[in-house]
């Protein structure tokens, strides 16, 4: 784990291919999209509460604003979540994580904005060119897009992409200490459990008790995606610019669309391909650049 704390960059690009199976999983499970959230957090909260203890007497209590923003950061996570699930069921695993990683846009400005980090010239370049990559693997350029009702999921796809920009900007905030990415983790998703379970109860739709194989599947999403992939890119988050780390999610919808095509026979078009490449172009161009690790806040 310390060799990846040195390399952040590594650890973020691990962590995006890790989490670019979470479509996949939700998809063979075939559950409401409700019963996929709860479960994915659910199943992972043990394994980050005992790793957070073991965080906890190395390093001492985490400091009550950060809890906070970790409670925060897991409300925008379910949110997230639910709306992905949701417009995965309308345009499919691979377009569904591309939208949803559409807030490569937002976060860049937001964390200029909010927290005074300035992108590097390369992430100007690299945004608008990623954006265009994004179109390009929606479809939206072309007749016939895939999926059972493409402008109702592209419309679920733009409201994940706000929340997870939030959930990212005030996750990085709470994991200020490079030696307790658990501990942050933690927080939000049990937070994210507890509130997909409220909604769930609100207006309904969970199915709390999913046959086999979807427990299956939950289980192997939890310990995947929520507990490896979203630790790997916690070690990243405080090493690196906001703007930098969102780049590197777009990873995951890169390998998305591909492995949506292995695993699940959804073709993408000549178009769609353009845009795989043109996204893992502007990642290697944004990131390839030397710099310094960011210094943990005080």
């Amino acid at each position: 784990m310390h060799w990846l704390r040195a390399r952040p960059v590594l650890a973020g690009l691990l962590g995006a291919s890790t989490i670019a199976f979470s479509g996949i999983l939700v998809r063979l499970a075939d559950v409401s999209p409700e019963t996929a959230a709860i479960f994915r957090c659910v199943y992972a909260v043990p394994i980050l509460a005992l790793l957070a203890a073991g965080e906890r007497r190395r390093h001492g209590p985490r400091p009550l604003r950060e809890r906070r923003l970790g409670i925060a950061a897991g409300a925008f996570f379910a949110a997230d979540l639910i709306f992905w699930h949701y417009s995965i069921d309308d345009v499919g695993a691979g377009l569904a994580t591309v939208l949803g990683n559409l807030q490569v846009v937002l976060v860049a400005f937001i964390a200029w904005a909010l927290l005074g980090e300035r992108p590097s010239s390369r992430v100007f370049v690299a945004v608008p060119a990623a954006l265009g990559g994004a179109v390009l693997i929606s479809g939206v350029l072309e007749q016939g897009a895939f999926g059972d009702d493409p402008v109702r999921g592209t419309l679920f796809g733009i409201a994940t992409t706000i929340a997870y920009s939030g959930f990212i900007l005030v996750l990085r905030s709470s994991n200020v200490n490079p030696e307790r990415p658990a501990g942050p983790l933690f927080d939000a998703t049990a937070a994210a459990a507890v509130i997909a379970i409220a909604a769930s109860a609100t207006y309904g739709g969970a199915d709390l008790v999913p046959e086999w194989p979807a427990h299956g599947w939950l289980l192997l999403l939890a310990l995947s995606s929520q507990v490896v992939g979203w630790l790997l890119i916690s070690i990243s988050l405080p090493r690196l610019p906001a703007a930098v780390t969102s780049l590197l999610l777009l990873v995951q919808p890169v390998a998305a669309v591909t492995l949506a095509a292995i695993i699940l026979a959804e073709e993408p078009s000549a178009l769609q391909i353009t845009g795989v490449a043109i996204i893992l172009a502007v990642v290697v161009f944004a990131t390839s650049a030397r710099r310094d690790p960011v210094p943990a806040q005080p």
